[in-house]
């Protein structure tokens, strides 16, 4: 038997069979590998059992003229050299063993012919340790079967001589078996956890079971129970195979060894060209990427693969997702490393198009480079995984042939607008935080409607650079998160503004004009009365009645200064491309086209003259709060020249106007069990002094749920 590849299966599968007694040739392309076994003999380590065997070895430009029998063991990536060395040395009824991760006998048979592989499934744990030496971990799963048809006398004749060797009329079962388990081991492999601690984690155990579920439902064969792993099972299978790889004295994968290790190229490049589907092309991505250098193994990996999982299960359902966005780039360190991030799908991500919840804009040039607000993220080491859906072009409606995202706590219902999709993939925990943007309250809204924390910074905090612009002096990009401190850690990267201490007592300006609205759905009203109500009971919080009528009187200014700006800058796509909007936002655009540059400066003029009245609203109070929608979500997000739709902007178009900081978050929710949001609104500038505030907020109503 000759050997090529005499690593970690090669090395022990051929020592065990030169203890045996059978004559063995050793071939590797490692010359220090060769040269030690030449000198020394090659010796198997490890608790199975230790010893050295006088063995003979060669480097690839040696072998024999003539090969009667093979066994390739190297990595799949090499199977077609490999095979090539075989290719006028194998003797005419010589046949070939692949004892090899993958799916390579179609490679060698290329080389050799069909009628001349033989194809083995090995689970024994095993590690090139040095030149030398070889680790066998533990015993484990041996079969041997031809690729297809009964068991042959030549697999009897192999099963006789190798090592724990049985015989199997179904390889391709338990070959597809391994690739769904091995899938989960090039998963583990991206942090650096052992196999068994990255198994037995409950964060990653959907991961896994996703990774082989999607494996094994391409199998053209029955998969085979092996070791534990047992197809019918896979739940029980994750708790089995954390007890066999606690065992073994291979606590990390070859994946994991050749990335961490050794520093050479995996076998990710196999498993990507053998293996379709999202997840598996997630990982295979993410080892790329190490092997680039452009990430190291940490645990930060999986968590992002975590995410990635939940993207596919649960955030497209919601249609929230536009594109998963493969192994970002990011800083190595930073605050939000582990923080996989959603961007909405009208911001640059290099190298996707920046789609605009538009058919025709997804397929428009990629972006040539991130916005700033996204370098930032990353230069903070957060993952920008995907990006998310949004109304179209963020101007009120959606595109009729794009579904609108729905709402986590009743997909029935609408996630809101124009952040819907990231509003829903952070209520449903498909990530922690997600950027928005928002005009007159399109990231407040659906954060409202889906339960989750949405912030508007002050006008000019975040930069909208590389974002498109609806109505420039009303836009601004913000956040979404499950909660205040997410929200602080992204927007202090994001806009470089150090994060400050809460303050030791609280004077909230309580709105109780837009409380007690008649327009304010009686249960909702309920809802927001009863979170009052707890914090009037907090030691250091005090409540002061606030007249919003100086707000509300800047609305007048609302109208024209949207419709102008927006005219002004999607008005020629309107001229060129005809088809290019729908229905709804090509109304609402061409509406646009009758306020004239004077009833706009006017509008300008108006809000000028009213924002210190506006502003005095805070006078004496560290923030002010009331409602952030009249009503729950509704089914549909209402176009923005509906009566519902100018009622759902009612309570978040003044801080736009404004250019003040305003934050919503949860405070209950209403009998039909939809969420319900109050809103705090502070002083220009003053960004990070309201999220400091609405910490203790938050804190004091969660107290109380």
């Amino acid at each position: 038997m000759t050997v090529i590849g005499a690593g970690a299966i090669g090395g022990t599968v051929g020592a065990h069979l030169l203890r045996s007694g059978h004559e063995v040739l050793l071939c590797d392309v490692d010359a220090a590998h060769v040269a030690a076994i030449n000198a020394h003999g090659l010796r198997i380590e490890g608790p199975v059992e230790q010893f050295t065997v006088p063995a003979r070895a060669v480097l690839p430009e040696d072998l024999p003229p003539v090969v009667e029998r093979a066994i390739i063991a190297v990595k799949s990536h090499h199977t077609a050299s490999a095979a090539q060395l075989l290719r006028d040395r194998l003797a005419p009824d010589g046949y070939v063993l692949s004892l090899q991760n993958g799916l390579t006998s179609d490679a060698i048979a290329a080389e050799v012919g069909a009628e001349r592989v033989v194809v083995g499934f090995v689970n024994f744990g095993a590690d090139y340790l040095e030149p030398g030496v070889v680790l066998q971990g533990n015993v484990a799963t041996f079969r041997v079967g031809e690729p297809a048809g009964p068991v042959s006398d030549r697999v009897r004749e192999l099963v006789d001589a190798l090592p724990w060797a049985e015989a199997t009329d179904n390889i391709a079962g338990y070959l597809w078996s391994k690739e769904a388990y091995g899938a989960m081991l090039f998963a583990t492999a991206v942090s650096d956890l052992s196999i068994a601690d990255a198994l037995d984690d409950g964060r990653f155990r959907p991961l896994m079971l996703a990774l082989a579920r999607e494996v094994l439902a391409q199998s053209p064969a029955p998969p085979e129970s092996f070791d534990g792993f047992d197809p019918a099972d896979l739940e029980g299978s994750i708790d089995r195979l954390v007890t066999f790889n606690r065992g073994s004295a291979k606590t990390h994968s070859g994946i994991y060894r050749d990335l961490m290790v050794r520093k050479r190229k995996t076998e990710v490049d196999d498993l990507l060209a053998d293996l379709a589907g999202p997840l598996t092309t997630y990982v295979g991505e993410l080892i790329r990427a190490i092997e680039r250098g452009e990430r190291t193994c940490e645990v930060a990996n999986l968590e992002l693969l975590a995410s990635y999982e939940r993207l596919e299960r649960i955030g497209r359902p919601l249609h929230a997702v536009v594109r998963g966005l493969h192994a970002p780039l990011r800083a190595r360190r930073g605050p939000l490393v582990g923080t996989a991030v959603a961007v909405k799908d009208m911001i640059d991500v290099a190298g996707v198009p920046r789609g605009n919840g538009n058919p025709r804009a997804m397929t428009a040039e990629p972006a040539a480079a991130d916005a700033p607000v996204v370098t930032r993220l990353r230069e903070a080491g957060a993952d920008v995984f995907a990006t998310s859906s949004l109304l179209e072009y963020a101007a009120g409606a959606p595109h009729p042939d794009l579904p609108e995202a729905r709402n986590p706590s009743d997909p029935s219902r609408t996630a809101g607008g124009s952040s819907g999709g990231s509003a829903a993939l952070v209520a449903a925990g498909v990530c922690p935080a997600a950027l928005g943007t928002d005009t007159g309250g399109s990231i407040r809204i659906p954060a409202a409607y889906c339960g989750v924390v949405g912030f508007k910074p002050s006008h000019g905090a975040v930069p909208v650079d590389g974002v498109t612009a609806l109505a420039p002096t009303l836009d601004h990009v913000g956040v979404i998160a499950r909660g205040v401190p997410t929200t602080i850690a992204v927007f202090t990267a994001i806009s470089g503004q150090p994060a400050v201490e809460p303050p030791p007592t609280l004077r909230i300006g309580l709105l109780v004009d837009e409380l007690d609205d008649e327009r304010v759905e009686p249960a909702v009203r309920d809802v927001l009365r009863a979170a009052v109500e707890t914090l009037r009971a907090v030691d250091g919080i005090e409540l002061v009645e606030r007249d919003s009528g100086p707000l509300h009187a800047l609305h007048e200014a609302f109208e024209p200064i949207v419709l102008h700006e927006a005219w002004t800058h999607l008005g020629p796509i309107t001229e060129s491309d005809p088809g290019h909007f729908g229905a709804d936002t090509d109304r609402l655009l061409k509406a646009g086209a009758a306020v004239d540059s004077s009833a706009y400066r006017a509008a300008l003029a108006l809000r000028e003259q009213r924002m210190a009245a506006a502003d005095q609203v805070l006078d004496g109070v560290d923030l002010l709060l009331g409602p952030t929608v009249a009503f729950s979500a509704p089914e549909s997000t209402p176009v923005l020249d509906s009566v519902q739709g100018e009622l759902e902007g009612l309570f978040t178009a003044s801080a736009n106007l404004t250019g003040q900081p305003a934050i919503t978050l949860p405070c209950g929710f209403d009998p039909d069990a939809l969420p319900v949001g109050l809103q705090l609104a502070g002083r220009r500038g003053g960004d990070q002094e309201l999220l400091a505030a609405a910490s203790i907020v938050e804190r004091a109503l969660r107290a109380q749920a």
